[in-house]
């Protein structure tokens, strides 16, 4: 009699102390960790040659709209709003798909297009680790800044492009 109150004992103590081994593990991943946080200044403190566009270049994207809106996302990801990218991979194909097909006549050439595609490489490589749970700070840091140096390299690519069409060469 006493080894069969034992056994139930033993059994009901080994179940009890297994579902709490699981409600802790589970408690550590929905927790986010107050350092895995991006915040503003850590965005800022990211080191990168940002160049924008001159005039002449935006008079020439002004109706480009996938372009309005990737400025935006990159406005967004400098004041380290990152809400684009969580679990929203449609958006972001779509974003990359509607920036290559409507590129305007007067920008369209195979620099900025190459530019586009590293543009689009680093923006599908930042929005897949930042849906990973194992991805850390400084990971994620590393991306965004590589993310900011694609699109900064597409602005010099514009602006080179419309300085070299607006150069006028008189030939003696």
């Amino acid at each position: 009699m006493k080894l069969k109150f034992l056994g139930i004992v033993w059994v009901l103590l080994f179940f009890v102390s297994c579902k709490k081994k699981q409600d802790d593990a589970a408690l550590v991943v929905e927790k986010p960790v107050e350092s895995q946080v991006i915040k503003v200044k850590d965005v800022a403190k990211i080191k990168y040659t940002d160049y924008i566009l001159d005039s002449r270049a935006e008079d020439s994207i002004v109706n480009w709209m996938a372009y309005k809106q990737l400025d935006e996302v990159v406005n967004n990801l400098k004041k380290a709003d990152l809400n684009f990218f969580k679990a929203n991979e449609k958006n972001v194909k779509e974003l990359v798909r509607n920036l290559k097909q409507t590129i305007p006549a007067e920008i369209n050439n195979n620099a900025i297009t190459a530019r586009i595609t590293a543009l689009e490489t680093q923006l599908l490589k930042l929005e897949s680790l930042y849906n990973l749970s194992t991805t850390t700070k400084p990971e994620l840091l590393e991306n965004i800044r590589a993310f900011l140096v694609a699109f900064s390299n597409l602005n010099l690519q514009m602006n080179k492009k419309i300085e070299a069409d607006n150069i006028i060469i008189e030939r003696p």
